[in-house]
């Protein structure tokens, strides 16, 4: 044998028993509690190489549960029914209405409620008319939705008609306390061929570029995730839920060894506040923050690019009364480190609303700790939701007036005032122009929008010319339309 093939036969066989000793740690004890870096220890015997994941398995699987959501959506009719000869023909055949169809969509789900609560991923139930979910031992029940955040891409429901029964669950685990190499199991229903159990590392934590919530925060792990994986459960070797898997990068539609999972401390937040509140509430921060260069962090005296830069505070907020300042970084939050401003938005929110919550700034070279509080966003201004009717090319639109609780609720940075596009109408006009949750109205035909009643006012008129200036990202953006 040549030492290239010993040297493999070398690698393979660390890696087994890398993997087993996981097992070992958890067959023989770990249950009860997570085995810290100096308690693993590597297999002694050839009994315990093999252990099998068949025992966590079994704890969990129980509690994963595969969701169909049913959704009516209109048929797109033909372009010659808008001829008006077509329809004089053919109006009693296709009526006035256009044809519906029911759209389905398959996902998993992770019971976390002995009373029949679920959660899922906001994407697979969104829309749903109807949402049916099928039990490991293939019962069936309806479900009702008790909250939705689209922020997060997370949804709770609870099952109807249950009875009282009491349901199996997973329990959660702290996923902060994940480490890169830590052993997973993917549970779920891919491409609805039935519970499917697959098995992986974490790849990476902190994962912030992943843009498929508002909190850019995942797990990234190589366990095998495909379509009808989304909401199904990450667990660690104990059993524990870790995470509620969402998306994987592929380019073909199928696993690449790639997936994304958010965290279960995130999870437990949107369930607790859906149990306690019926309504998801967060705290609220009330400062801008920016990314670090390599050119600032040598400005700063880093040793490499970290943290959250304040560069705008809102004037009594929780950050401005906590005696933040524009210029300060921010390295650290509840004693865990904040390596950009996404990873510090996910553990501030993570904090939950109540008490207060230390953060670690350098401010002139200088560490400094400030205590800050976890309130919900006020709103200091009344929001005075409207819908724009009329023939502008904002007709369609839902617009409120901007505060700190309306900002965090459409998930943009607050300004002082104006007026924010809270939602916009399928197929109307505003759509069609390229309008967007989130969009700021800044200006119509020279006229400063401050309140969506002069808004509204504005769009009922007649001008031959629309220009409209509107902010999106921090940048702002002209339009014109002829009237």
């Amino acid at each position: 044998m040549t030492r290239t093939t010993d040297r493999r036969a070398g690698f393979a066989a660390a890696g087994r028993i890398l993997a087993a000793a996981a097992l070992f740690v958890a067959m023989t004890g770990g249950v009860i509690a997570p085995a810290s870096a100096q308690e693993r220890q590597v297999p002694e015997s050839e009994a315990q190489v093999q252990l099998s994941f068949a025992p966590v398995v079994k704890q969990a699987i129980p509690a994963v549960v595969n969701i169909y959501a049913s959704r009516r959506v209109q048929v797109r009719r033909s372009p010659l029914f808008d001829d008006p000869l077509f329809r004089h023909f053919f109006q009693d055949q296709m009526g006035d209405q256009p044809p519906e169809r029911m759209q389905k969509s398959l996902g998993s789900g992770v019971i976390v409620g002995e009373d029949g609560v679920v959660i899922t991923n906001d994407h697979v139930i969104n829309g749903a008319d109807q949402i049916r979910v099928a039990l490991a031992d293939r019962r069936e029940f309806d479900a009702e939705v008790l909250l939705t955040d689209e922020r997060t891409d997370l949804a709770i429901l609870r099952l109807q008609d249950t009875d009282g029964e009491s349901f199996p669950t997973v329990p959660f685990a702290d996923s902060d306390e994940l480490e890169v190499g830590d052993l997973v199991l993917a549970i779920g229903d891919p491409f609805g061929v039935g519970q499917t159990v697959t098995q992986g590392i974490v790849s990476a934590l902190a994962r912030t570029q992943v843009g498929i919530s508002d909190y850019r925060f995942f797990i990234q792990t190589d366990a095998a995730i495909n379509p009808g994986n989304s909401g199904g459960a990450l667990i660690d070797m104990q059993g524990r839920l870790v995470g509620i898997n969402s998306a994987i990068y592929s380019r073909s539609g199928g696993s690449l060894g790639i997936g994304f999972a958010i965290p279960a401390n995130m999870a437990q937040l949107v369930v607790r506040s859906a149990l306690e509140e019926g309504e998801i509430r967060r705290p609220w921060f009330g400062a801008t923050m920016q990314g670090v260069t390599s050119d600032i962090a040598d400005g700063l005296g880093l040793d490499r690019p970290r943290g959250a830069l304040v560069t705008r505070l809102t004037e009594e907020s929780p950050a401005h009364r906590a005696g933040l300042r524009v210029g300060d970084l921010i390295l650290m939050i509840a004693g865990r480190p904040v390596e950009d401003p996404d990873a510090f938005g996910y553990r501030f929110v993570t904090q939950g609303v109540g008490g207060t919550t230390e953060i670690t700034i350098l401010r002139n070279g200088n560490r400094l700790a400030l205590t800050v509080a976890l309130e919900p966003p006020p709103e200091t201004t009344p929001r005075d939701t409207r819908e724009l009717l009329g023939s502008s090319p904002l007709t369609g639109a839902q617009v409120m007036n901007l505060s700190p609780a309306v900002a965090e609720e459409v998930g943009i940075d607050f300004v002082d005032e104006g007026v924010v596009v809270s939602d916009i109408r399928p197929g109307s006009t505003a759509q069609r122009v390229g309008l967007q949750r989130g969009d700021i109205v800044v200006e119509i035909n020279g006229n400063e929008i401050e309140t969506t009643r002069y808004l509204e006012e504005l769009s009922e008129e007649r001008p031959r010319v629309w220009r409209i200036t509107i902010e999106r990202d921090g940048r702002r953006l002209q339009m014109a339309f002829r009237g």
